[in-house]
């Protein structure tokens, strides 16, 4: 298997960070006065001549600072720690469509934006609904308050996207800080710790694909949790899902399977190796999806509707089509 050589070796490279290797200047990208300026300028255009957000592209607005700082960005995202976060979207001299417009073009700047659901929802909210998240039931854990254990999206259907963004509208009361963690840094503790279960991480797995499949289609999904890509290591991994792929096919884990999903758990909870910060409104957070998991505590939200966390979302790709299979 392709996999020998990166179980023989520990990953090494900016990508394979813990902890303690982050300063500041390795993940924040803050938007100049200029930036600021150029945005809001947008933003009058598109008062005096409203656009559909769908249609809005960036070449469509004089924006070369923020250019420059979505290139800071894609930098990051690439070549360095592989999560960056945006700080400073002027929120709250805009109204909800404007912020979301402003933060759709600088999206743009990374890739193309993608469908994120198969009735082709492309912005999406992500807010506690108070629903449950049950195997086979379509809810996905964003649609909830729990405490979401560290994943990439989409790892439960064909075509993952490239990069994730999330846009902090409102925080909680209490709880959802946001963490992140290198998937290289996973794999390596993995190695040292658990490497009896790598060869089976290298294997498919059933995951939920949380009713996001057409007519006649599988309910799950196969697919290994580690792949190499080149000399990158591109990670599939949601916990909750796989639980609920295997719910889903009728049957248990037999004992390898049981024994890799728990070291993988074991891996998770070492603080040492993630990264915490809390966003605040204006926040971008984005992150290169095959690479970084991503994660957040439990919230607590407050009673007035208006004042409950929302954070909403935007996958991007260039491979494929642009609906939600790909």
């Amino acid at each position: 298997m392709e996999h020998t050589a990166i179980v023989d070796r520990p990953i090494t490279g900016r990508e394979a960070w813990t902890r303690t290797d982050i300063n500041d200047a390795d993940y924040r990208v803050v938007l100049s006065p200029a930036a600021q300026t150029e945005l809001m300028d947008a933003v009058k255009s598109l008062r005096r001549q409203p656009v559909p957000l769908l249609a809005l592209r960036p070449d469509s607005f004089d924006l070369p600072a923020c250019r420059a700082a979505m290139e800071e960005v894609r930098a990051i995202l690439t070549g360095g720690i592989r999560f960056a976060l945006l700080q400073r979207l002027p929120i709250e001299e805009l109204s909800l469509d404007e912020a979301k417009a402003l933060y759709w073009i600088l999206s743009a700047m990374l890739e193309r934006p993608v469908a994120q659901k198969l009735d082709g929802t492309i912005v999406y909210d992500v807010h506690d609904t108070g629903q449950q998240a049950l195997p086979g039931s379509g809810i996905r854990p964003d649609k909830t308050n729990i405490d979401l254990q560290f994943h990439n999206d989409n790892a439960y259907n064909f075509l993952m996207p490239k990069y994730v963004g999330l846009l902090c509208v409102r925080q909680a009361r209490a709880g959802g800080t946001s963490r992140v963690m290198s998937f290289a840094t996973a794999h390596n503790a993995l190695r040292e710790r658990h490497r009896d279960v790598l060869p089976r991480l290298y294997q498919p797995f059933w995951f939920d694909r949380q009713r996001e499949f057409h007519p006649g289609e599988e309910s799950t999904f196969s697919a290994p949790l580690f792949i190499r890509d080149g000399e990158r290591l591109h990670a599939r991994l949601s916990l909750h899902q796989i639980r609920g792929g295997y719910a889903l096919r009728g049957g248990t884990m037999d004992n390898e399977t049981t024994a890799a999903v728990e070291a993988i758990k074991d891996v998770f909870a070492d603080e040492s190796l993630q990264f915490h910060f809390r966003l605040q409104a204006g926040d971008i957070q984005y992150v290169a999806n095959r690479e970084i998991g991503h994660s957040r505590t439990e919230f607590h939200d407050y009673e007035e509707t208006e004042r409950r966390r929302l954070l909403i979302r935007i996958w991007m790709r260039n491979e494929g089509a642009q609906g939600y299979i790909g």
